[in-house]
């Protein structure tokens, strides 16, 4: 098979998988439990007192419409990011996706984390892969299980008693200061609102970090020592090749192919949010906010959410697919 051919396979997998999606989606938000099985019933029930406000909630919301005119809707919709209306607020969800600050909030919070987990366990992964059994090996094995097996929700309550209220080094929650959200307060100069963001950042974004890097540190581990028991790095150690090349450049690309695909599922979540930990530090994100649409049964915020991160998934998977056939050119032709 052809990288040209192994590509195309791949776009029409995630083309068909893009549309089971859609219809899953629409599946499970239909099946809902509510009077006469509608979706979104209940918002009848807010204008029962009101004809006029029931017509006009059915006309938005299409809920008066055949349900085959409703299905063909929305798909047409969820190719389009046409979203629809929050019951809650009543703005266009995609409106409130991305001028609320929220994507950027989830961007910033989700991709710095992930960043540092990645690097962080995969370099002390690679570098303790050949001490396997010393007293190195064994700490950081334990203390990656521990803070990876540790609810989100205590590391980040235990973090913000010892750096908020104890050593007062830190801000307990939210985005940016208080006063900042008001429309009429003068911001400081770029740099210090960049180190004051930094300042909020710290807390949720170690929380993160330190459940996450402990994942990818055992994965590298486990990968790197079977990787080192192959022959091709006992010829490479008798070439007289230093030991970081046998363990980078040798070892690492052959067992890369697994840390790829936990990567690239890691990135493909970052849009879904951390539901618990931007609860717990009050971070105005996309966690947070469906979170809250759960709590008010906002199910169009609810829907767009669930298909942007299965969309996000998705694309991940799309692209550890072809850095795969990169890294290892033999994938393309199975």
């Amino acid at each position: 098979m052809t990288l040209r051919a192994y590509l195309l396979k791949r776009v029409l997998y995630t083309i068909v998988l893009v549309f089971f999606v859609i219809i899953l989606n629409w599946i499970i938000f239909e099946a809902m439990p509510g009077p006469n099985g509608n979706l979104y019933a209940y918002l009848g029930q807010t204008g029962m007192k009101n004809p006029a406000h029931l017509k006009q909630l059915e006309d938005l919301y299409g809920l008066n419409k055949p349900y085959w005119v409703q299905f063909a809707d929305y798909v047409k919709a969820m190719l389009t990011f046409q979203f629809g209306f929050s019951t809650y607020s009543n703005n266009a969800v995609t409106t409130e996706l991305i001028t609320s600050g929220r994507l950027f909030n989830t961007l910033e919070l989700i991709g710095t984390s992930t960043v540092f987990a990645i690097i962080i366990g995969t370099v002390l992964g690679i570098v303790i892969s050949r001490k396997r059994g010393s007293a190195i090996d064994n700490f950081w094995v334990v203390s990656s299980l521990t803070t990876f097996s540790l609810p989100t929700f205590f590391m980040g309550i235990l973090l913000i008693f010892i750096f908020s209220f104890a050593l007062n080094w830190f801000p307990s929650g939210n985005v940016v200061p208080q006063p900042w959200t008001n429309p009429s307060t003068i911001l400081p100069a770029l740099p210090i609102q960049i180190l004051i963001r930094l300042q909020y950042l710290f807390l949720p974004a170690l929380t993160l970090t330190l459940f996450s890097y402990g994942g990818f540190l055992l994965l590298t581990r486990a990968t790197m020592m079977e990787a080192l028991s192959e022959d091709y790095i006992t010829t490479a150690r008798a070439k007289g090749l230093s030991e970081r090349a046998v363990l980078f450049k040798h070892a690492f690309k052959n067992a890369s192919l697994p840390i790829v695909t936990s990567s690239a599922l890691s990135f493909g979540s970052i849009l879904g949010g951390a539901i618990i930990t931007e609860t717990i530090f009050n971070w105005n994100g996309l966690g947070l906010w469906l979170f809250n649409s759960i709590g008010f049964k906002d199910y169009p915020v609810m829907q767009a959410m669930f298909y942007i991160i299965a969309l996000c998934v998705i694309a991940a998977n799309f692209i550890s697919d072809i850095i795969y056939g990169i890294i290892d050119p033999r994938i393309k032709y199975e």
